[in-house]
Order: structure tokens, then sequence, then C-alpha cells
């Protein structure tokens, strides 16, 4: 791994490293399955407070303007304390900030439930709970997921954020369904509410505990030797650190540029596309994000079941996706097929997917353990902070013409593809990713 002092070796020797990553092996450790299970369970209880916060919000005002504004101060806190937080993470450890946010999380939301369930809620008191929870997830967000790799070896790293990020992706897809009939059950009172706002504290409590019993399998990322310096000193040698490893610099404009790129008109433009072209409307809506969705939790399985390509086969993987993005993209834009939108849409998400897990754990390897929270909070905020931005200009080019704005993003993703791809830190990474190795910041091919 990159860097030097015990802090940045990597969990096991190369020569050590099975044929194949093994899910099954990675679930066999203690710490992993009891993190595993705790994140699971607490992902499914979220899922309940995103449809029962706006919904609580309408309920009570009716008035559109305050869901957005009980959705910004929950975003806006998230995003402005996240390098914060994977500066906190690096200091101590993932495992006790999951641990903190959880409890804290758990005593807010069942106050929140409890003041439903009197009566006593009122508007200001959603802002204020709204602004709690997106401070807490500022910290919360480093920390899960800096948390894998102190868990597993680093050979299994590949294995491990495919269980985690499958499961999120499976729990994304079936819990909100589950949440509104359970919200729609109680209709003409608070009580789904109530009672989805309560599910969710009860899977802050579970996580905490399968938190609290993973006491000594997850230490801190840090030795302890940069405590001493700011928190703005911390932030700027990760950032540095970063910028300085070209590498890593370009796999990491890679992930911004390509998400951004992809994240608007999905979002917006399929949307306006089924109801304006597909003849199912709202049905088709669901079916397209469900066949995305869906493709992008067959897309980790399988990056995390399949042994890593050769470096020469790998960066022909990478073309073929990419350039596939681009072209998929253009397709749905002049496609009036709801069957065949969700055929390119699943495709789409399976290799997005699978190139996902790659670069995500490529990220963590090459990043020194003392820096693994800074790097990922850098990384979170920089698709969560542009998600906003690519949604806006979608929606704003999508008034004028829904085929232009994918054949726009499906045109630039292939030029930024044409771009990444020949450059020598590209082949540079490919190699290392290829090896299961690092090599030297800032060094190129």
């Amino acid at each position: 791994m990159t860097g030097t002092g015990p802090a940045a070796e990597p969990a096991a020797e190369p020569a050590t490293e099975p044929v194949r990553p093994s899910m099954a092996r990675v679930l066999g450790r203690r710490g992993f399955r009891l993190l595993f299970i705790g994140s699971t369970t607490s992902l499914l209880g979220d899922q309940f407070a995103l449809v029962a916060m706006p919904w609580l919000a309408l309920q009570l005002t009716g008035d559109p303007l305050t869901l957005g504004v009980v959705l910004a101060l929950e975003g806006v806190p998230r995003a402005v304390f996240m390098l914060l937080g994977g500066v906190v993470t690096d200091r101590l450890s993932p495992r006790v900030i999951m641990l903190v946010s959880d409890v804290v999380r758990m005593v807010l939301t069942a106050a929140l439930a409890a003041l439903v369930a009197v009566g006593m809620v009122h508007t200001w008191m959603l802002y204020a709970f709204a602004l709690g929870f997106g401070l807490v997830a500022g910290f919360a967000v480093p920390a899960s997921t800096s948390i894998v790799p102190t868990l597993v070896d680093e050979f299994d790293l590949q294995a491990g954020n495919s269980l985690v990020m499958g499961a999120e992706q499976l729990v994304g897809f079936v819990g909100p369904s589950v949440a509104g009939l359970l919200i729609s059950a109680y209709t003409g009172s608070f009580a789904g509410i109530v009672l989805a706002f309560g599910v969710d504290a009860i899977t802050f409590a579970v996580s905490a505990v399968c938190l609290a019993l993973m006491a000594g399998e997850s230490g801190p990322l840090s030795d302890g030797s940069d405590a001493a310096g700011s928190v703005w000193s911390s932030i700027l040698a990760g950032l540095r650190y970063l910028w300085q490893d070209r590498p890593l610099r370009l796999v990491f404009l890679l992930l911004t540029a390509v998400n951004f790129l992809l994240i608007g008109p999905i979002m917006v433009g399929i949307p306006v596309l089924a109801d304006q072209r597909l003849a199912q409307g709202a049905v088709a809506f669901g079916l397209l994000m469900s066949a995305y969705a869906g493709g992008n939790l067959l897309g980790y399985l399988l990056a995390g079941s399949l042994p890593r390509p050769r470096a020469g086969a790998l960066r022909a993987v990478f073309a073929v996706l990419l350039f596939g993005f681009g072209v998929v993209f253009v397709a749905i834009g002049v496609l009036d097929s709801t069957w065949v939108d969700a055929a390119l849409l699943l495709g789409l998400g399976l290799g997005n997917g699978y190139l996902a897990i790659l670069l995500f754990t490529w990220l963590q390897k090459r990043t020194p353990r003392a820096m693994l929270g800074r790097m990922m909070s850098i990384l979170m905020l920089s698709t969560t902070g542009l998600m906003p931005v690519s949604q806006a200009i979608s929606g704003a080019v999508c008034t004028w013409d829904v085929t232009a704005l994918f054949a726009s993003a499906g045109a630039l993703v292939v030029l930024v593809t044409l771009i990444a791809l020949p450059r020598p830190e590209f082949t540079s990474f490919s190699r290392s990713l290829a090896a299961g190795a690092t090599g030297e910041p800032g060094a190129s091919a």
C-alpha cells in the first residue's frame, strides 16, 4: 500500500492472495459479519425514514417549499461537515464514529417518533431534526466508507466492498416500497409515520449493538502521529496527497466526471422521458429505475465474485464499458421502447456497478491507511456535492430537448474516456489494479 510506516502496510502479503476473492471467506470473519448485519439493518431503517420524513412534512404543512427546506437542511450540513468527518475518522476510529453516530441518530429518530405520536410535532422541529441528521451524517459517511479495510485482508477488500454496497443497493430497491405500504396502511393518521420512524430507531440500535460487539476487531486508521496538527492542515494534507499522486488523481477525476455526467440525466431525464415518450408513463419510470438499480446490484456481485482482469484486459474492459455508457445514453435519448430502454439501463447499471467496485477498492488500497477517512470524505463530497448541479443542468436541458440531454451526456462520457485512457497514469493504474498493488505516489507509467 502507498506510503510508509506500519499504518500503510497491507493486511497480507501479495503472495498469500487466493486465486479468487471469496465472499464466503469475508463473511466468515466475525468483525465483517457484524458490520454487514448492523449496516444492512440500519440501511433498511433509513429507507423508512427516507419515505416518512418527506411525507410527514407534506402532511403537516401541505407546502412543497417546507419539504425542500427540510431536505436542504439535511443535505447542506452533511456536505459541509464531511471533510471534517474524514479528519475525525482518521484520528479516532471508523467503528467509534459509526457507533456514536448510530446512538445519536437513534435518539433523534425515537424523539421525533414520540413527538409525532403525541401530536406535538411542529414545522420548526422538522427543520431542527433535519439539521441534526445531516450534521451527524457528515461524520458517519466517511467512517462507513473507511471501515471495511480495517476488517478484511487486502486481497478480500473487493469482495467485502461488493457485499456492503450490494446490500445497500438491494435495501434501497426494496425498502421504500415496504415503507410506503406501511405508511399507506394508516391513511388519515400519523400512525404509519410513527411506526416508520420507530423502525428506523430500532435499526440504529441494532447497528450500534453490532458495532459495540466489534470492539478490538476494527482499530484506528492512524497511529496518532498527525493528531497534533490542526484540522485544516489535515484536510490540506489529504488534498495535497490526492493531487500529487497522479494515478490516484486521474481515477478520482474520472470517477467525478462520469458520475456528474450520468447522475443528472438518470435522475431527471428518465422521468421526463417516461412522461413524454413512453406509453406506460409512471409504470415505465418505475421499471426503468428498477432495471438500473438491479443492474448495479448485479455489477457489485459480479465484481465481488470474479477475479481481477489482467492489466491489458483491464484497459479493454474500461474502454468497452465507458464507451458503452456513452452509446447507451445516446440510444436511450432516441428510442421510445420501454423494454429496450429497460434492457439498456440494466446493462448500464451492471457496468456501472462493476466499475464502481473496482475503482472504489483500488482507491482504498492506494490510500495510506492513516488518510483513508479523508480520502473517502473527499470522494463522497465530490459525488454528492456535484449531484444537485448535475440535476439542475439536466433539468434546464430537458426543458429544451430531452434527446439533447442524453446525446450530449453520452458524447461527453466518450470524450472523457478518450482523454483519460491514453494517459500514462491510466496505464499505471491498470497495472497496479491488476496486480493488487499500488506503487509509489506521484508515479506514472
